[in-house]
């Protein structure tokens, strides 16, 4: 059964720093595309980052030059390193997993999703 775990999110202060992390089981990252989108209150759940298979990445627009994904296959998991956070950037985060190494940009495409981290930013 595969299982994604999300973790480390938490409240800063606008211009911090915070790193998610989802913990793949039952699962390999090696090949695989996978991502992290976001859910801001009242709004829908939109694109954050993409690494495909071969490590390509692919970045909103919102949070190019401040968010950085990445993934270690020899622990089975996926980051998002978050820099000069903003109060706009308050949602939850999801990570998730396809079955190939191609990555897709709609989340209709994604049969594996964590359980999500709340990140919040005050101002």
């Amino acid at each position: 059964q595969v299982q994604l775990v999300d973790s480390g999110g938490g409240s800063v202060q606008a211009g911090g720093s915070l790193r998610l992390s989802c913990l793949a089981a039952g699962y390999t990252l090696t090949n695989r595309c996978m991502a992290w989108f976001r859910r801001a209150p009242g709004k829908e759940r939109e694109r954050v980052a993409l690494i495909n298979g071969y490590g390509g990445t692919t970045y909103a627009d919102s949070v190019k030059g401040r968010f950085s994904i990445s993934k270690v296959n020899a622990v089975n998991t996926l980051y998002l390193q978050m820099n000069s956070l903003k109060p706009e950037d308050t949602a939850m985060y999801y990570c998730a997993g396809r079955n190939d190494e191609t990555c897709y940009m709609s989340e209709s495409f994604y049969p594996y999703w964590g359980q999500g981290t709340q990140v919040t930013v005050s101002s």
